[in-house]
């Protein structure tokens, strides 16, 4: 089933709604105070909150790294196909780190390189590859609610892409946009996360900006003590004319290899033959 934009409105406003009488049930009394702690003046082991990352699927954790603390996130390998008509394109992308600072209990800064990835084109038996640096994002991510305490979190991130990629990989501007996830956990021990975005895009070939829209709602429950599967229907829309909106059906699995190592594996599958129709990933997660 096709996820429509007109959905969002509404889900955003229930998740709004659920999320202040959730974040009351959480055991604030025994949650430790933390905010004295920031990048010179590391949390302590002991006070960690339990380790939390942005992937494998399309959502983000409203949870910050804690304040001092390393963390990395990144694609070991990432292959996407799409066709359409006599032309097919496949694209390879090979450890795009996401690299995570705590600068407080309640602010990391996060920067997303991609050193290496290649675009394949095949058009009426001809093929053309362009491969070499990608984009760079830069992002800061603010907890409002919930980081430590409670059954709902909330958290803002803005961010900037900076055109560092290889011509013909990347559009050589710069964009940015606003990501608000929001995560509350739901009966039977499932977690969901709504996550709302704005974007600022440049035209693909005018000279302006154009706006874009993404939703997304995700769904996440535990197999046992290791494995986490995860579940999510995901939509962008571009308000550039002639674009159409990109569905898509995602799912993922992490493996706990250790309290701060995680593996995972996922797929992002197109719903309405938009490209990349078929998106497959394996990554790797550690905190220090």
């Amino acid at each position: 089933m096709v996820f429509s934009l007109r959905c969002a409105p509404l889900a955003l406003i229930l998740a709004t709604l659920a999320v202040p009488a959730l974040g009351e049930d959480g055991g604030d009394d025994a949650a430790p105070d933390k905010s004295g702690y920031t990048l010179l003046d590391p949390t302590p082991a002991a006070e960690l909150r339990d380790f939390n990352t942005d992937r494998p699927p399309k959502a983000n954790s409203p949870y910050t790294v804690d304040a001092g603390h390393f963390q990395y996130e990144t694609d070991l390998a990432v292959f996407s196909s799409s066709a359409e008509g006599a032309s097919r394109s496949d694209a390879w992308t090979a450890v795009d780190p996401t690299l995570k600072l705590g600068l407080t209990n309640w602010i990391d800064a996060e920067l997303q390189l991609t050193p290496y990835e290649s675009l394949s084109t095949q058009v009426a038996g001809n093929t053309t590859t362009i491969s070499g640096l990608g984009d760079t994002y830069a992002r800061l991510k603010v907890n409002v609610l919930g980081d430590d305490r409670g059954a709902a979190a909330v958290a803002l991130l803005p961010y900037v892409k900076l055109p560092t990629a290889q011509p013909g990989l990347g559009n050589g501007k710069i964009e940015g946009g606003l990501i608000l996830p929001v995560s509350f956990s739901a009966p039977a021990g499932f977690t969901i996360i709504v996550m709302p975005e704005a974007d600022y895009l440049k035209d693909s070939a005018e000279r302006g900006y154009h706006g874009a829209f993404d939703f997304l709602v995700n769904v996440s429950h535990a197999l046992d003590r290791r494995w986490t599967f995860y579940s999510e229907v995901f939509t962008t829309r571009s308000f550039e004319a002639g674009e159409r909106p990109i569905y898509t059906a995602d799912a993922a699995l992490t493996c706990a290899l250790r309290p701060d190592v995680q593996l995972d594996f996922g797929g992002n599958f197109s719903l309405n033959g938009i490209a990349p129709q078929t998106q497959l990933y394996v990554g790797l997660s550690q905190r220090f």
